[in-house]
């Protein structure tokens, strides 16, 4: 018995490890956060395992149920829409009762779209700091105070239609000269990164349409990029 928390692409179907492939084939059970988004990854590989939905609305009865099915032996393996469960997405609730189970855990890494962000930004990342999703109203903020004075990267996740509001008030709580990256649509066509002030990011975006997933960046304070 054994829960395996099994990560899928962000963007392109070919960003997926032969472990996580050959592991969805063995298991009896895969519980996809929406498995109607799941199913094209699963035919694309030929994968033919049953699949239950396991999203941030599961009910504890759910979540109860699939942990008996491991304790009774079965192999369960759980993914997210994108990237690694259990970031930013429902996936925790059964890998912490699963351990409460005793149940084994077998983490099949693979992409992460902060990490992939990471990679592609230029910002310093021996030390980051993410914090998941902008709030969408309270406490927004209380977020951009607390780093305001930050001596690593932070990384956010935000929406496209609101990424221009995070800007601007980024450019009043952190100033306008901090540099920030935003990377979108990470591993698609159109994958970009776009690497300056907070100034220009928001000069740039307000006469921009904005589509796809965002991750935005944030220098730690006084970082600048060098020209050559």
């Amino acid at each position: 018995m054994s829960l395996y928390i099994v990560a899928t692409p962000i963007g392109n179907l070919e960003d997926i490890t032969f472990r996580a492939i050959n592991t969805l084939k063995s298991v009896d059970l895969i519980a996809a956060e929406d498995t109607r988004h799941s199913h094209i990854l699963l035919e694309h590989y030929g994968i033919k395992i049953p699949c239950t939905s396991f999203h941030s609305y599961t009910s504890d009865a759910k979540v109860k149920a699939l942990t008996e099915d491991l304790k009774a032996g079965k192999n369960i393996a759980i993914i997210t829409d994108a990237g690694t469960p259990g970031i930013s997405d429902p996936a925790w609730m059964l890998i912490k009762s699963a351990v409460q189970a005793d149940v084994n855990i077998v983490p099949i890494p693979g992409p992460a779209a902060f990490l992939t962000a990471l990679m592609g930004s230029g910002l310093p990342m021996n030390e980051f700091t993410y914090l998941g999703f902008v709030p969408v109203k309270k406490g927004r903020q209380t977020l951009f105070e607390s780093i305001k004075d930050e001596d690593k990267t932070v990384v956010l996740y935000e929406s496209p239609h609101r990424l221009l509001k995070t800007l601007d008030q980024m450019k009043t709580i952190l100033g306008e000269e901090r540099v920030v990256v935003v990377a979108r649509e990470l591993t698609k066509i159109h994958e970009t990164f776009h690497r300056g002030t907070i100034a220009d990011l928001h000069a740039h975006f307000k006469k921009s349409t904005i589509k796809g997933e965002i991750v935005i960046l944030v220098a730690p304070e006084n970082f600048k990029f060098t020209q050559a």
